[in-house]
């Protein structure tokens, strides 16, 4: 067992540290855990033998769980709130167009059945943008007129339909009759309602059930919310409903809520993500023989070529139809939606099935995906400068945007002697996102505020909002919580 844990330990070290050449580069760090992954497998100089798909396939599923949920914890519903129509008609009907454009010209260029011609474009039709945005952070770039949010939306919540494609179709395929057309329309439904719906109901709850639990360690509320993450994925996908939805929903509404250590928990989950995407990556590359590559490479780049020429733009035009973004926006949408980890783990779902096709199909996904970040993701920066999508104001050196601000309307409060507020946290008083704490002065000490800041008697506050026009009215909601 020590070798094993010096080579995992090697190999997490190596995918942490090429990740700054990602961050230098603009070449998405994905590529580097991939590459790593097939330097230490069967075709490798480590040579590690791994050939289990469905034991690959399972880590995925985990994986993507908390992938999702911490992307949803990491957004902003305030951010998203403009653009959820178009990134919800982008994340269901256009990946379905994106499937049907693409398995036409599948089914032409290689020797596949329509139905696993169709398996493969299901795989292949979700995004990646969570790529997307490490690139633009690492090149400091911000996009106009909710773009960067759109995009970061529709990839959060494409997944699941194309999840459910994918386990649609090897349904079908493995099927001994075919299934009635209406019973799957009804799953389909079925799925997306009842996961949002718990999602929803999951992520109103769950601020404040963190509030009011009260461990006596900060270090057992990750191990609860990772409990509350798995159960409801879990319980989700038991009645019926879609959980990888149910996650992802449950973290937008829970970041809604203040919530105690939510600052802490956020970054937490953000670590989760990570060490999962490294984890699946490395697994993957491990189930990846090089060798077999070569054979792939034209036609997996013709097909990956009109996927993003082709099905991806005629998808993206269609389901923005009705939109506020203009053709030069739509045309960038267009080119920004890569592929990423899902696609690569849904691959090994045929080849757990047993299907006659599944090797060839891994690796013509796997190269697709390779040709799609490197062609795309090397090209952003310069793809946003040409489009003009690029938002000039934002300085990425200080993060604020180049306009004077000026804070006005700052207020100062004591917290009074049998104030009910006492003796609980900020989290608990449930105040709205434009009310902020700057500072708070106790016995000639000051200290920085979060969710889990607990009041006491005469403490000194300093109070800002966000919102001038909102300001006496939440001044006034905070009194009347705390009087």
């Amino acid at each position: 067992m020590e070798t094993q844990f010096i080579v995992m330990g090697v190999l997490f070290v190596a995918s942490v540290l090429f990740s700054k050449i990602s961050d230098k580069y603009g070449v998405p760090a994905l590529l580097f855990f991939l590459a790593i992954g097939m330097f230490a497998g069967t075709d490798g100089i480590l040579k590690i033998e791994f050939s289990n798909a469905k034991l690959a396939g399972d880590f995925g599923t985990i994986a993507l769980i908390f992938i999702l949920f911490a992307g949803g914890l990491d957004t902003s519903f305030k951010a998203i709130q403009p653009i959820y129509k178009a990134g919800l008609v982008l994340a269901t009907l256009g990946v379905v167009i994106t499937a049907l454009v693409l398995s036409s010209f599948v089914y032409f260029v290689l020797d596949f059945t329509f139905l696993e011609s169709f398996l493969l474009a299901c795989i292949i039709s979700s995004t990646d943008a969570a790529a997307v945005f490490a690139i633009l952070r690492s090149k400091g770039i911000r996009l106009k007129n909710s773009i960067g949010e759109l995009l970061e939306f529709e990839s959060g919540s494409n997944d699941p339909m194309a999840i459910f494609l994918t386990l649609t179709v090897i349904g079908i395929i493995t099927a001994p009759q075919a299934p009635n057309a209406f019973i799957l329309i009804k799953d389909l439904i079925l799925q997306f309602v009842l996961g949002g719906a718990l999602g929803y109901g999951f992520g109103l709850i769950m601020p404040g059930f963190l509030n009011r639990i009260k461990l006596s360690s900060w270090g057992l509320y990750p191990v609860l919310m990772i409990a509350l993450v798995i159960f409801l994925f879990g319980f989700t996908s038991k009645i019926g409903g879609n959980g990888y939805i149910a996650v992802y929903i449950a973290g937008i509404f829970a970041n809604k809520k203040e919530f105690i250590h939510k600052r802490n928990l956020i970054g937490f989950f953000d670590g989760v993500a990570w060490l999962m995407q490294v984890f699946i990556f490395l697994t993957l590359g491990l189930l990846v023989f090089p060798s077999e590559l070569p054979s792939v490479a034209l036609i997996s780049c013709v097909i990956a070529l009109f996927l993003m020429f082709v099905a991806r733009p005629l998808s993206v035009f269609i389901g923005l139809a009705l939109s506020k973004f203009n053709i030069k926006e739509k045309i960038f949408i267009s080119w920004v939606g890569f592929r990423g980890v899902v696609p690569v783990i849904l691959a090994t779902y045929p080849m757990a099935a047993g299907l006659e096709n599944a090797h060839i199909m891994f690796n013509v996904i796997f190269f697709m995906v390779l040709v799609s970040v490197l062609l795309q993701g090397s090209t952003l920066g310069f793809a946003a400068s040409f489009f003009g999508i690029k938002d000039e104001e934002y300085d990425p050196n200080m993060h604020l945007p180049n306009k004077p601000i000026y804070y006005s309307g700052l207020r100062q409060f004591t917290i009074p002697s049998g104030s009910k507020a006492i003796g609980h946290s900020l989290a608990e008083l449930d105040m709205d996102d434009d009310f902020l704490i700057l500072l708070v002065k106790r016995d000639n000490e000051s200290i920085k505020v979060s969710g889990s800041y607990t009041f006491h008697a005469d403490d000194l506050l300093l109070i800002y909002c966000t919102d001038e026009g909102k300001y006496e009215g939440i001044i006034a909601e905070f009194k009347a919580k705390v009087k």
